[in-house]
Order: C-alpha cells, then sequence, then structure tokens
C-alpha cells in the first residue's frame, strides 16, 4: 500500500525523548521549571518581554480577551473586529469571553484581514466606542498588515491582538508576527510548525496584561505562582499581604477565570523543537517553492500559495479559480484516493458554519471573498518530514486530476 501523504506529521526525535524522560525524572510534571525556560526563551525569539504558556491556542485567547476585558474594563466595549476566515476558536474565544464578533472581509491571496476593510468599516458605524478590540489572524503562515492595523487601532482606540497561532516565525517588515500587537497569541497544536499535542502562548510587551493573564488562566487566583517569586522558600504574595486574616494566595481569587495551564511534558518538547525552529521553517518554505514550480502551469486553474523567505508556512492551501472544471469536493476525493491527504481552509464562519447560524442572515453576500475561498479553498501538507517523491507524487495526482476533469 502506498505511503500517505499526510497534511502534518510528528516523528519523536532523541532530543524531545531526553526533554521529556528529564520531566519524569524530577518529579514535577504540572507546570515548573521547563515552563518557565520555555516562556523566557518564547518570548525572547518573537523579541517580546514577556510570555505566558498556556494548555491551548483557545486557552490563550480566551485568557487573552478575559484578561483585556477585566484590565480595561470593556463591559460596554463588546464588539471585536475579526476575520470570518479563520479557524472557529477564535469566534469561540469572542463569544465565549462575553463579546461580539464584527467580521471584515478578507484578501483574497493573503486569507488576512485587511486594513481597508477595517477602514471602510469603521466609518461607517455610529459608535466607535462600542468596539474594543482588532482580533487580527495570520492565517497558514500569511502575515497580517500589522503596521497599518495598529495605526487604524491608535487612531480609533481599539486595542490589537494578534493570532498568530499558524505563523510562528514569519517576518513582517523585519519583525516577527506578534510583536507589534498588544498581546498575540500562539498554538503548539500537533498540526501546527512546533508540535507538542497541545499548548497555547500569549506573548506581549505590556506587564500588566502580562501579570493579569498569568492569573486568569490559573482560575484568576492571587498569586502568580512562578518559581522566581519566591524568596528563602516563602512565597512574596506572603510577604506582601499586610491583612490579619489566615491568606493562602493559592487559594485566594481576584478574578473569574479558568485551568488554562499546561505541563511541564508539553514545555519540554516544544523547548526541543525550538532548537531547530530555523531548519523546521527553511524546509517547509522549500516545499512550498518546490510545489509552486511543479504547479505553475495550472495557475489558470488554482490561485497558488504566495512565496517568500519570510513567511512560516503551516501548510500549502490552495484555492480553486473555476469550480465549473471541478469542485473542490471532487478533487479532495481524487486526492485522498491517491494517498494525498486534504482539509478545507476552515469556511466563512457567519455564513457557512452552523454554530454561527444564528448571524447568516446577516452577513450573507457581504464577505464575498470569505465565502468564495470557504467553499473553494482547501491544503495540503508541506512539512518538514515530506520527501521528494511525496512532492512529486502531490504535483503529478493534482496534474492527473485536472487533465481528466477536461478531458471528461
Amino acid at each position: 500500500m502506498a505511503r500517505k501523504i499526510s497534511v502534518g506529521w510528528l516523528e519523536i526525535g532523541e532530543e524531545e525523548r531526553k526533554a521529556v524522560n528529564e520531566v519524569l525524572d524530577s518529579g514535577i510534571i504540572s507546570e515548573g521549571p521547563k515552563t518557565y525556560e520555555f516562556e523566557r526563551k518564547w518570548a525572547e525569539y518573537i523579541g517580546v518581554k514577556y510570555c505566558v504558556a498556556t494548555s491551548s491556542g483557545t486557552g490563550a485567547l480566551i485568557t487573552t480577551l478575559t484578561s483585556l476585558k477585566y484590565l480595561y474594563k470593556l463591559e460596554k466595549r463588546l464588539k471585536v473586529i475579526t476575520s470570518p476566515l479563520t479557524y472557529i476558536s477564535d469566534v469561540n474565544a469572542i463569544v465565549l469571553s462575553g463579546f461580539e464578533p464584527v467580521f471584515i472581509d478578507v484578501d483574497p491571496r493573503t486569507f488576512c484581514i485587511t486594513p481597508k476593510g477595517i477602514r471602510d468599516y469603521l466609518g461607517t458605524v455610529e459608535n466607535i466606542q462600542e468596539h474594543s478590540i482588532i482580533l487580527s489572524v495570520d492565517l497558514m503562515g500569511y502575515p497580517v498588515k500589522s503596521d497599518e492595523i495598529h495605526a487604524i487601532a491608535r487612531e480609533n482606540n481599539l486595542l490589537v491582538l494578534e493570532d498568530a497561532a499558524q505563523a510562528h516565525g514569519t517576518i513582517y517588515k523585519g519583525k516577527k508576527c506578534g510583536f507589534e500587537a498588544d498581546a498575540a497569541v500562539f498554538s503548539f497544536y500537533v498540526a501546527h510548525n512546533i508540535q507538542v499535542g497541545e499548548m497555547g502562548a500569549i506573548v506581549t510587551n505590556n506587564q500588566d496584561i502580562y501579570h493579569i493573564s498569568k492569573k486568569i488562566k490559573a482560575n484568576g487566583r492571587f498569586c502568580e505562582c512562578k518559581l522566581c517569586t519566591r524568596q528563602k522558600g516563602i512565597c512574596l504574595p506572603y510577604q506582601s499581604y499586610a491583612g490579619e486574616d489566615d491568606f493562602d494566595p493559592r487559594f485566594f481569587h481576584e478574578f473569574i477565570g479558568y485551568n488554562f495551564k499546561t505541563t511541564e511534558f508539553q514545555a519540554a518538547i516544544a523547548l526541543a523543537q525550538l532548537n531547530k525552529i530555523g531548519q523546521i521553517i527553511k524546509k517547509r518554505q522549500e516545499n512550498v517553492e518546490y510545489l509552486n514550480s511543479g504547479l505553475k502551469e495550472l495557475s489558470e486553474v488554482f490561485h497558488l500559495p504566495l512565496y517568500s523567505k519570510d513567511f512560516s508556512y503551516l501548510a500549502y492551501p490552495l484555492v480553486i479559480k473555476n469550480p465549473h472544471i471541478i469542485s473542490r469536493k471532487k478533487l479532495r476525493h481524487e486526492l485522498e484516493k491517491r494517498n494525498v491527504e486534504t482539509r478545507p481552509l476552515f469556511g466563512c464562519i457567519p455564513t457557512q458554519q452552523p454554530a454561527y447560524a444564528y448571524l447568516k442572515d446577516a452577513y450573507m453576500h457581504k464577505l464575498p471573498q470569505a465565502e468564495y475561498i470557504g467553499k473553494n479553498g482547501f491544503y495540503i501538507g508541506c512539512h518538514q518530514y515530506l520527501a521528494k517523491e511525496d512532492l512529486d507524487c502531490i504535483i503529478n495526482s493534482i496534474k492527473e486530476i485536472i487533465l481528466d476533469s477536461y478531458n471528461g
């Protein structure tokens, strides 16, 4: 049986095994030294001051949105401007945090929300003060135009939260995705460029966002419980508390929060993979370049991925230009028959996702690019474990299927 060419893959090497065994030998499996080391190194990698590890990218989103809500008292500014074309966790996090999503259409080539779209929308609203946050998304590793989005945010007294979950190491105008935002979130789900199973992270240069996020992710407790906050075995919150009551900061809660803490196992694997992230990104870029070269004669059939040595690719996205030639359903079915695994490109959330059917009437025909891509976009793997024979199989399979569709 032919080998399946997967969308994602994970091979646990000696470095990862050693890191996990170190955790087992330490006897500390909940958050501890490995987690704090990862937080420090990930912040350094992105170029920011602070990082908060969480149990998942979704946990990072909910933690950050909740933290911003508390910190900036946003109870009357509940609208969040965001992308309709993304994994559903972005919108779930908005709604579960008590906000209302407002959708702006995307650029058809980068799949990202556009500064022009945001400006045009803000020019039509009666009360900008109902809006609090722009949640931008770097989909498939493509960066949003963060400098322009931040300029709009400053002009309108809005915060910027960037979902860089699919853009580990992508560079925009010399800075890594997540650097410029008030806060940014990452995911280290198994399909992403750093793969640990489930883990997320929040990065920020804002000390207040950092401290409140540490508390929100731990059920809103008073104590941040980081080893470096201890002196001579006595937790600093104990020392700073001046009340007369019996006080334990681990069981004293300032906020209504969540349990989004991670474990030492995920952090240990992430640290091992962070040591080779440059190689991972480079190999994925080479694979995208090779696939583009092999499929360039089909540029009338597909929008091929934009190529750049600044992009850290999550996958290889394709958008069918003319679905009358071949439907996405038919193409994906034929590729799967040839052992090439595929995924649809998420869908336009307010018009194509059943969970948000209550928004369908309000947004139908108002998000043409997101709706088109949601129906006709899909992706295949470009990960670092693909061999040249795998890439050739992808190219030849797509060409064969398209030729058959013309002849049929």
